[in-house]
């Protein structure tokens, strides 16, 4: 082929795909907004994603709270996470309904009342960040219309969320999700304890002494055991983690656990570790899963 002519292609081609890309509506994204929440006695970040059609609509939209990782922020998902571009996509393809993301700034809080009650993140949640979200912008209030996801720490929250508030959420989708078996957190070295969980469960516990009873309230192996099961199975689960993550094992096991309790579930485990690459590539099937209950 003459290398002109080659050119010349390549050229048309790279327009084409510029052209497709520029058709796709895309949403609007606002970052630094703040609520102030009394019970957590500071103001605290949130970012929250629109889908294109919603400053020029009267309609109302379902939620997805989609929650950040340990040490992450409100931002995380929209700088590392691309889920507005994600999100803008599987609408414009209608892979997924059009929905609001909010993104809350959770800390290293694991998204639950700390052991000590100096931080109530959980009680922030319901009753102050939820009621004034979907106060402030059109949302479907009711449980078909609202899902919670997040990955790593935010895998946890969700789940854990999710069993202990069923009335609230639909779907429940956990990337990567924080979860520990007994042994793991008993085997857990000091410092890494007390770095990671020790400010939710309490930083000086060692070996069995971790597995207190605010520690089997707020994890989610304990809690599928022994909640009500007609409960827990109002809300469909999805969960995904790769195969070469660290978190594997409790993962693994959490799937385990469901399947011996007959509770409905998709368990994915793809190619991959603890990474933005891999949670990145699972963020539009998750918002599938979600979706189909929107719908």
């Amino acid at each position: 082929m003459n290398s002109k002519v080659h050119l010349f292609l390549i050229a048309i081609v790279l327009c084409l795909a510029v052209n497709v890309y520029s058709q796709v509506s895309r949403g609007f994204v606002k970052e630094g907004l703040t609520i102030q929440s009394k019970i957590l006695g500071k103001d605290v970040r949130y970012t929250i994603y629109l889908p294109y059609d919603y400053e020029t609509s009267n309609r109302y939209y379902p939620v997805v709270y989609l929650l950040h990782g340990f040490t992450d922020n409100d931002i995380a998902w929209i700088q590392f996470g691309e889920a507005n571009m994600i999100a803008d996509e599987g609408i414009a393809n209608r892979e997924i309904p059009a929905m609001i993301l909010v993104m809350p700034d959770g800390g290293v809080s694991w998204y639950v009342n700390n052991y000590n009650d100096s931080v109530r993140y959980e009680d922030f949640f319901f009753k102050e960040f939820i009621p004034y979200i979907e106060s402030h912008y059109r949302i479907l209030s009711e449980k078909r219309f609202r899902a919670i996801a997040g990955l790593s720490m935010g895998g946890y929250g969700s789940l854990v969320l999710a069993l202990k508030h069923p009335d609230m959420f639909a779907s429940c989708v956990a990337f990567s999700a924080g979860v520990f078996t007994d042994k793991e957190i008993i085997d857990m070295k000091d410092d890494m304890w007390k770095n990671l969980l020790g400010v939710v469960f309490g930083p000086t516990l060692k070996g069995e002494d971790r597995i207190t009873q605010q520690f089997k309230d707020n994890d989610p192996l304990y809690l599928f055991n022994t909640l009500d099961i007609n409960k827990i199975k109002s809300v469909r689960y999805y969960l995904d983690c790769g195969d070469d993550d660290f978190l594997y094992k409790g993962n693994s096991a959490l799937h385990v656990l469901l399947r011996d309790l007959n509770i409905p579930h998709e368990y994915r485990v793809r190619d991959g570790g603890h990474t933005w690459t891999y949670w990145r590539s699972g963020l539009l099937n998750g918002l599938k899963f979600i979706g189909t209950t929107f719908h």
